[in-house]
């Protein structure tokens, strides 16, 4: 009998651990770089498509070359707008060039703005955690994060006016740990009065509404709320972030609601209405 009961076990062990990462990751946006070399002079042109500022640094596994490329990274462009830059006295390229690229800009003053709760009118919802937690909200990219209690397919409304920055949609499973991290879906909203980056995270497979370049107005349907990414539990996180000088490029920040809810005060089990 307990041989049977810990067979069982152990299929139920297998088939609860059989859920396999996504084979392909997806960029919540693009933007164009090329690079070439004439007359021993190196011309890299980036575009930047999006409705916000956007830093780009570029890499090389040659010493010299990323020596150049360190005295000016990261190049920072305005939103929608291109640029050239050369580098002299450089003939060949013994590896090719690799570009990292984060969203804001640092010199842009950030303007604090009450934010609209980001589901529909007259709904309510609780909080399933909230500020500065040991679970998933104690780093700088989520300390100030909240997560609530949507289920899949609830709707999810943009908190801010502003311009969308980033969309994924195509990921379908979730799962514990921080190898789940980078398979949820979500989108990236810029209020570019205030210098503000929202995002709205575990959306379901295909659930946004929107894409990038699309302008948007406060309380506009943008989603549907679902549970892919590092979840084992359905909810919409909720983060507001601002430029920063880190592995990110964005940090969590404080912020407040227009319906008068202060997101540090925000704890587990509060319920909050529209």
């Amino acid at each position: 009998m307990n041989r049977v009961f810990i067979f069982i076990l152990f299929l139920i062990t297998i088939g609860c651990n059989s859920t396999k990462l996504p084979t392909e990751k997806f960029s919540q946006y693009e933007y164009s770089k090329s690079y070439s070399i004439e007359n021993n002079n190196l011309k890299i042109e980036l575009e930047n498509p999006l409705n916000c500022p956007l830093r780009v640094w570029f890499f090389n596994n040659d010493k010299e070359l990323q020596n150049k490329f360190s005295q000016v990274n990261p190049i920072e462009l305005k939103s929608k707008s291109d640029t050239i830059i050369v580098f002299s006295q450089v003939n060949k390229i013994k590896n090719d060039i690799r570009f990292s690229s984060r969203l804001g800009s640092l010199s842009k003053k950030i303007e604090q703005i009450e934010l609209e709760l980001p589901f529909p009118i007259n709904m309510e919802y609780k909080v399933i955690q909230g500020n500065n937690t040991n679970h998933t909200h104690s780093s700088d990219w989520s300390r100030y994060a909240v997560d609530f209690d949507l289920k899949k397919n609830d709707t999810i409304c943009s908190a801010t006016n502003g311009f969308v920055v980033g969309v994924v949609d195509k990921y379908e499973l979730g799962g514990e740990g921080d190898k789940w991290k980078p398979y949820g879906n979500y989108i990236t909203i810029y209020e570019p009065i205030s210098g503000l980056f929202t995002q709205y995270v575990h959306l379901v497979k295909n659930g946004s509404f929107v894409k990038v370049g699309d302008e948007v107005i406060s309380g506009q349907v943008i989603g549907l709320s679902g549970e892919t990414g590092q979840t084992d539990i359905e909810h919409l996180h909720f983060n507001c972030l601002i430029p920063a000088n880190s592995n990110d490029g964005l940090k969590s920040i404080p912020f407040k609601f227009k319906e008068g809810y202060i997101s540090e005060k925000l704890n587990k089990n509060d319920i909050v209405k529209k």
